[in-house]
């Protein structure tokens, strides 16, 4: 790692001098812009919008606008005259329970590293802070900006978590926060067994950023010139809750199962839940579904039977018209004729 900033933590009459360096890292994976028919990088160029040259990074500043088209323009100079103090000191102000400080407050971690001979106030401080079970509330200036931070201890380590100032937390404005909701006590009671069911120790090592790798297997396979297969689908998406109470309930057997533990069941001679009756009315259905098919097909082959008969009907009494006049004729030639 690549010590970002080098100072002191100033407590009390103590100083202790640190290096820092950003604790976290993105993984995410990052792209060019490039032209599609050749590869080639796409370039930007800072032009000025009045004239059209180009300007250098020597010619830039920094203007802030005040509205109608006015801009207020500000040096290195203007800002090389603001009060901050505390520019390569990490004042410590107090000592504060950790959990009274909000998380939403938390904005980037850092390490701290004692540097030269200030490894003994660097331990002390570290192991005071874990016999209080107390962070501390610093101040420091990094980037040209100063910022409200913490300062507590992790795997025996200084870590200052940077924090946003409270007016950059903005307040929820949602129109249910108004609407007088009421959760019944057995959905309640329902959501709390689920929660207890899914209970458990968290393990941050356990869990993946999947995109991420499936990303970084499609272009391992460009490199390789592989064929990129798409992976099959293995969760099925959940069926649609009959109601609150149903999905809580399903949710919960589903925590158990997962956890290799039994289902719970209610007696034989007990009240259907809203799960049971629903399954028991999908069953109903689809028997009902069943059944009609097969009754439209016995009527259906029965009045082709009918036609079937009219049709023969008329045939049977043409061919019975048919047949009289050549039994006449053949009793005729059968018959004996008289001698003179």
């Amino acid at each position: 790692m690549r010590a970002i900033w080098k100072g002191a933590v100033s407590f009390g009459l103590v100083s202790i001098g640190v290096k820092l360096y950003s604790a976290t890292e993105e993984k995410d994976i990052r792209f060019h812009q490039v032209h599609r028919e050749d590869g080639g990088r796409i370039r930007y160029k800072r032009t000025c919008s009045v004239c059209g040259e180009e300007v250098t990074y020597d010619d830039i500043a920094k203007g802030y606008d005040i509205g109608g088209g006015e801009m207020v323009i500000l040096t290195d100079e203007d800002f090389a005259d603001l009060p901050l103090t505390s520019s390569r000191a990490i004042d410590v102000l107090e000592f504060v329970p950790a959990e009274q400080v909000d998380p939403i407050l938390y904005n980037k971690a850092y390490f701290l590293e004692p540097e030269g001979t200030a490894t003994k106030p660097y331990v002390l401080l570290r192991d005071a802070l874990i016999d209080s079970e107390r962070v501390a509330i610093v101040k420091v200036a990094l980037r040209q900006r100063e910022q409200l931070a913490t300062l507590r201890v992790r795997e025996g380590v200084l870590l200052l978590n940077t924090m946003l100032w409270p007016d950059e937390i903005r307040t929820p404005d949602f129109g249910f926060l108004d609407e007088d909701l009421k959760v019944r006590p057995p959905e309640l009671a329902m959501a709390s067994s689920l929660i207890d069911s899914m209970t458990g120790e968290f393990e941050p090592d356990v869990f993946t950023d999947d995109y991420r790798a499936a990303l970084q297997e499609v272009i391992d396979a460009k490199v390789e010139g592989r064929e990129v297969v798409q992976p099959e689908e293995v969760e099925e998406a959940p069926a649609a809750a009959v109601d609150l109470m149903a999905a809580l309930k399903a949710s919960v057997d589903r925590a158990r199962a997962a956890r290799g533990e039994q289902p719970a069941r209610g007696g034989g001679g007990g009240e259907p839940t809203p799960i049971s009756s629903a399954r028991s009315a999908q069953k109903a259905a689809e028997k009902k579904a069943a059944k009609a098919p097969a009754k439209k097909t016995t009527a259906k082959k029965t009045a082709e039977k009918k036609t079937a008969a009219k049709k023969a009907e008329p045939a049977k009494k043409t061919a019975a018209k048919k047949a009289e006049p050549a039994k006449k004729t053949a009793a005729r030639k059968t018959a004996p004729r008289k001698s003179a």
